[in-house]
């Protein structure tokens, strides 16, 4: 009979083992990892999947019976890291993080990772191995999908920027002797538009579409890509000569431009293309891609919807235009803008009524410089916002200070709809000012609604509900200009400068007469601009314009002039104006009619303006 110390020592150990076997079940079974032991010759010869674990459609006994050799089969030979850890497998050692790609019967691919232990018989003789395997198949997919975007644009399968370089410098170190390398970036114009008119779906499908023609175009060897935006590069190599890119070039062009269907509209748009070639532009792929760009934005200016090879004289073109942006930038911090005031005149009364605020830079170096050259670059980089924004404070400051039957009217960029600034700007301006909404007047053009339609439209009528009035300025340039006048009640439409500068010629006088009879069936007053000559005014007099504008009358002044300008007003004497011999005659080009006789009177400095009643 056994002593009872034996027994009560036997019955303890026999408790901690049952213990710790029931903490490896409970272990193994809520483990997700695969638990497995192999033969000495690595054949797999038990397994142990717990129930919940799913390992791509895998069953227990899917791998009993077969060898590691076997299992991997579909793993390369030429992994390094693979061949690392079968070395450590037949010289018997641990391994830990081998990853193993599985080919299942049907040809899918299961991702495993493997850890596992040699071990070894009382005498020494290797006996197999066991490890653990987890499936990592999800994380393998993950891992592929993020290395496809770090070098593939997600939206059209194609390269990026960044697989794109990789492609030109391979292209660049592949072309034979005497070959060349062309380089296109191609640029869809007013693809804004479309975005705004069908949404960014609309804008995405059209992308897809561009891609899409644009590689099937294209040889095998030449790589398409998107570059970002509505931006896509090219690269072709082995090139005989220039004229096969310019052949090239126009192939694209033509073929973007036939109309694809969209959400039930006809799109059509159109590509401009900027093309640098290797070796003569550069031979290294940054220089490359940046004189390709520098041609773009020539052609963009030139012309839209063309193709330019890049030309020396164009990179100086673009350092003088990113010098200017970086002078830009700083203006308006530094206080270098400013504005100047040009008058409207009421044609019945001969009195100012308003003006218009028109931006200056007073450049330190260059001196003044004038919006046509800087307020594209302000609308290109965004600067527009911050500089309408200042733009809108100076105005309404500026005219608490003149008479209160007199407005001031400024411009808003399509830029600022588009950012949706203008409806805070405008209170923030009135409401620090004190300026009455009724005494602002704010212009647009057509590109505005254009552009941003729907937004546009609600932000008018918000801005018109604050009581400042609507002007479309250049009326009758667009396309589309009368189907805007029915989409918002305007007050005023301005006659483009174009059309009075015609009005030496019957067409022009017929097209001012149309659009001062439409203002007038629909209410509106009626702006005539660039004013220049007396004989202008009297034939936008006769055909029924409301106000002019012009140098005739005054030039922009800046605001330190305006009260001199308007103290003239009402103090200078009147004088009848000499007309030249080949204007007719003020009567026979007025109404028949009676109407109050209007006179002229010199201010000098500020040419002839109106002698009305007193402002």
């Amino acid at each position: 009979m056994m002593p009872r110390c034996v027994e009560d020592e036997l019955s303890r150990c026999r408790l901690e083992a049952e213990e710790t076997r029931q903490r490896l079940v409970d272990f193994v079974s809520t483990a997700s990892d695969v638990m497995w032991e192999t033969d000495a010759d690595l054949r797999i010869v038990s397994g142990h999947k717990p129930s919940d674990v799913e390992m791509q459609g895998a069953n227990n006994d899917c791998f009993l019976g077969r060898t590691l050799f076997e299992i991997t089969r579909g793993n390369p030979a030429s992994d390094p890291c693979f061949t690392a850890h079968w070395q450590h497998l037949l010289s018997r050692k641990p391994f830990r993080g081998l990853v193993l790609r599985i080919v299942r019967p049907g040809g899918s691919v299961v991702w495993l990772e493997a850890n596992g232990n040699p071990f070894f018989s009382k005498k020494g003789d290797f006996q197999g191995y066991r490890g653990t395997t987890r499936d990592i198949t999800r994380r393998k997919t993950d891992e592929a999908r993020i290395a496809f975007l770090a070098r593939y644009d997600s939206l059209t399968g194609l390269p990026n920027r960044v697989l794109f370089r990789e492609r030109l410098e391979q292209s660049l170190a592949e072309t034979r002797p005497g070959k060349s390398v062309a380089v296109m970036i191609l640029d869809l114009d007013k693809f804004k538009e479309v975005n705004d008119m069908l949404g960014h779906p609309g804008g995405d499908t059209l992308l897809r579409t561009v891609g899409e023609r644009l590689t099937a175009c294209t040889r095998n060897r030449d790589t398409v890509g998107h570059v970002g935006g509505d931006q896509f590069a090219i690269v072709q190599g082995d090139l005989e000569e220039p004229l096969e890119a310019a052949a090239f070039a126009q192939r694209l062009a033509d073929v973007i431009s036939q109309p694809c269907e969209i959400e039930g509209h006809r799109i059509a748009s159109t590509v401009t293309i900027g093309i640098a070639l290797a070796p003569w532009n550069g031979d290294h792929p940054d220089h490359l891609l940046k004189n390709a760009e520098i041609a773009l934005y020539r052609a963009k200016l030139d012309d839209p919807g063309t193709w330019r090879f890049f030309e020396p004289e164009m990179g100086l073109l673009a350092e003088a235009r990113r010098t200017l942006e970086t002078e830009l930038r700083s203006a308006l911090s530094n206080g270098e803008f400013e504005l100047f005031y040009q008058p409207f005149y009421n044609v019945q009364s001969g009195k100012i009524c308003a003006f218009e605020a028109l931006l200056r830079w007073r450049h330190p170096r260059r001196g003044m410089i004038l919006p046509d050259e800087f307020i594209p670059l302000s609308e290109e980089t965004g600067l527009i916002v911050p500089i309408g924004e200042w733009v809108l404070r100076e105005a309404c400051a500026e005219a608490t200070t003149w008479p209160e039957h007199i407005s001031v009217s400024v411009n808003l960029s399509s830029v600022q709809f588009r950012k949706r600034t203008p409806v805070k700007a405008v209170v923030d301006a009135l409401s620090v000012s004190g300026l009455a909404a009724r005494r602002l007047e704010l212009e647009i053009t057509e590109t505005v609604l254009m552009q941003n339609s729907q937004t546009a439209l609600a932000a008018l009528h918000q801005l018109r509900e604050l009581g400042s009035r609507i002007s479309m300025d250049d009326f009758g340039t667009g396309y589309s200009s009368l189907s805007y006048l029915r989409s918002f009640p305007f007050d005023k439409i301005k006659i483009d400068r174009s059309f009075v500068r015609d009005l030496s010629q019957q067409d022009g006088i017929a097209i001012v007469r149309a659009i001062t009879s439409l203002g007038a069936s629909l209410r509106l007053a009626t702006t005539a601009e660039g004013v220049e000559t007396m004989e202008q005014f009297a034939i936008v007099r006769a055909e029924g314009c409301t106000e002019v504008q012009g140098f005739l009358f005054s030039p922009p002044r800046p605001a330190k002039d305006i009260p001199e300008l308007l103290d003239a007003m009402r103090t200078n004497a009147a004088f009848q104006p000499q007309w030249p011999r080949s204007c007719p005659a003020p009567e026979s080009l007025l109404p028949s009619q009676p109407t109050p006789e209007r006179l002229f009177i010199d201010v000098p400095g500020y040419g002839n303006v109106f002698d009305g009643q007193a402002v």
